[in-house]
């Protein structure tokens, strides 16, 4: 059922952790399953310098948090805002439909993380 990216990322994840301040952090609950995720990101100008993250939740939404972390580093606030679950999706190596929520809630983490970081 799931990718060996995504057993990878989910027996191995990435970044795992939280960023003190000046880093925003932010928290996002998928309402339909429940998963958390807190995402941390410290900024040097416009550009991901660090990024942690901590989920609550399935397997695939912990893969999809470490994957998620490991795309952000050194990527720009505006390409922040450009993404969709395109990224995620393929660096897990496909998510099912039942899965691909992971993928949503990372997105919708991203784009809270860039309205707090204002």
């Amino acid at each position: 059922m799931y990718s060996d990216a995504l057993i990878d990322h989910f027996r191995n994840p990435r970044n795992v952790g939280e960023l003190p301040p000046p880093a925003v952090t932010v928290q996002m609950t998928n309402p339909g399953c429940g998963d958390i995720l807190l995402l941390s990101a410290r900024f040097d100008r416009d550009i991901v310098a660090e990024v942690r993250f901590k989920t609550k939740g399935c397997t695939a939404s912990i893969a999809a948090g470490s994957a998620l972390t490991e795309w952000m580093m050194g990527k720009t606030r505006e390409q922040l805002a450009g993404l969709t679950i395109k990224p995620i999706d393929q660096a897990l190596g496909g998510l099912t439909p039942s899965t691909r929520h992971a993928a949503v809630l990372c997105v919708d983490a991203v784009q809270a993380l860039l309205k707090a970081a204002l």
